[in-house]
């Protein structure tokens, strides 16, 4: 439980937070706040807070003990998601970004229109609203709160209310801005705090002689728990089989996530430039190769430390339990930190959404109201929705992460396919993206059901090839034609500054260690 010591901590956090966000959100005298201010911060953010905010938003409850309790099981084998999302990031920034930000994009969903037709545009955009307040919006309040409850004794719901209230306090004024500038604090808190409980946990492996130390008795006590490509006798095999994650699905999943999500990809949309913007993604790439430390070592620590915990689960939240008076309120208010900013930009990206996509679509435009009012009301009706469903939908923790990675996983290969078809084969046609995306949830759902041996990554991986096919197909038996509104690849410039190659090369380089040092 925490001391009063503890309590102090967090409380000031909560303050200082709520402080900056309104700080951050004034306007000046005479200026309204518009569309482009809310939505993207008036395409004003700095490299640095674009990278930390991305890493922010990404990183809540469900990674931290998620993650944790992955390495606790299987290992460092887990930190694949986060060392390839680094090199993944260098591509969205390289290849992507520079289409959207040439197009004047606000949402993912308009690009689409633009490429395709208004059918692409709605289908999608209510199909990330749904997975946005029914799936991640409701996962991040339930799961939080579960680690609330596990640490304080507080009850679930309490806890979600507190949460839900606390991000809409900080967040629903300011949008984009109060989210990204305040996540330099999350971040910050973020990083330290998992640091210091890994240190804390090296340390009682050693028994005081030294993180260092602990960390050479951590490889020697359970060398199993280091090897990053799984054998197919490995009981994790069909979560993580081997070298199909190097070259196969989870290049679909982590491409859809860092691109074509409109809860990521706002930030970078929001960039005084997009040199501004590969800075931050940069950035963002070499915090992802610092996470496993963060959220993964103290699992595999914790199996070393108590190996009989009842669930793998349960190892992050029995790690603060370890620490010491004010050092478990700091790691607290990290974990807090990384739900709120979560929760922060989940309900901007629903509300931009909802305003620049469907709003205008069934709503005259003499009819309209202001978008930033638009966009705060729904914001808050997101958050009461997904308070109101978060535990009708969620039965518990292992039932709430399967559904999370089941749902998204049955569609993100398709949504890959409409992207990567979309920007650079101009010949792609509206009904081949949607028969793509319908495509994608079929065959999924089939290979599920008539497969179910079959592992998760290789299925989005088959699946993203036969979406492809369907495309590719569908566009040529329409005629072949170059279609209007495509990409025209000549006029976007690709060119990368000799900072974001250096960047690029040393993630690679730093990567490639990795892998080859923990094979």
């Amino acid at each position: 439980m925490l001391s009063t010591i503890d309590f102090a901590v967090v409380a000031a956090y909560a303050v200082i937070l709520f402080v900056l966000a309104q700080w951050v959100s004034r306007e000046k005298a005479g200026h309204h706040k518009d569309a482009s201010d809310y939505f993207l911060a008036g395409k004003a953010l700095p490299w640095w807070a674009i990278g930390a905010s991305l890493i922010a938003s990404n990183i809540s409850a469900e990674q931290i003990i998620g993650m944790s309790g992955s390495g606790y099981a299987m290992g460092l084998a887990i930190a694949s998601y986060e060392w390839m999302a680094a090199i993944s990031l260098l591509i969205v920034g390289k290849y992507l970004l520079p289409v959207f930000l040439k197009r004047g994009i606000y949402t993912m969903p308009q690009f689409l229109e633009q490429r395709y037709d208004h059918r692409v545009r709605m289908v999608m955009a209510f199909f990330w609203l749904g997975v946005y307040v029914f799936v991640n919006l409701t996962s991040i309040l339930w799961l939080g709160s579960l680690a609330i409850e596990a640490v304080t004794g507080v009850d679930l719901v309490y806890g979600m209310l507190a949460l839900g209230i606390f991000a809409m306090a900080y967040s629903v004024y300011g949008g984009l801005k109060a989210v990204a500038f305040t996540d330099i604090i999350q971040v910050v808190l973020l990083v330290f705090g998992g640091l210091m409980i890994a240190y804390v946990l090296l340390e009682d492996i050693s028994g005081g002689a030294g993180a260092l130390a602990g960390f050479s008795m951590l490889l020697e006590k359970a060398p199993e728990k280091f090897d990053m490509i799984l054998d197919p006798s490995n009981p994790y095999y069909a979560s993580l089989p081997g070298l199909s994650v190097l070259v196969g699905g989870m290049w679909v999943m982590n491409l859809s996530y860092w691109g074509f999500n409109q809860y990521i990809i706002q930030r970078a949309l929001g960039a005084k430039s997009l040199d501004e913007a590969q800075k931050g993604i940069a950035f963002a790439a070499f915090l992802k190769l610092v996470m496993p430390i963060i959220v993964v070592l103290p699992g595999i620590a914790m199996f070393v430390l108590q190996p009989e915990l009842a669930s793998p689960d349960q190892a992050y939240p029995t790690a603060m339990k370890l620490l010491p008076a004010g050092l478990l309120g700091l790691v607290f208010a990290a974990l807090i930190a990384a739900i709120i900013s979560s929760l922060g930009s989940m309900t901007n990206s629903i509300s931009t959404i909802f305003t620049m996509d469907i709003y205008p679509s069934f709503v005259a435009e003499e009819k309209r109201r202001d978008p930033v009012v638009v966009g705060r009301i729904v914001a808050v009706s997101a958050m009461v929705l997904a308070l109101l469903t978060a535990k009708p939908l969620l039965g518990n923790f292992d039932q709430a992460f399967q559904y999370i990675q089941e749902f998204t996983g049955f569609f993100t290969p398709g949504i890959c396919v409409i992207f990567f078809l979309g920007m650079f084969w101009r010949k792609t046609t509206a009904n081949g993206a949607l028969a793509a995306a319908i495509g994608s949830a079929v065959l999924s759902f089939a290979f599920k059901m008539l497969w179910p041996e079959l592992p998760f990554i290789d299925r989005v991986g088959i699946v993203f090839l036969a979406c492809s096919g369907i495309a590719i197909a569908l566009s040529l038996m329409a005629g072949g034609k170059v279609q209007e509104g495509s990409v025209d690849l000549g006029e976007i410039g690709f060119k990368t500054s000799g900072g974001f190659n250096l960047a690029a090369l040393l993630v690679i380089l730093i990567t490639a260690a990795l892998y080859a040092t923990w094979w």
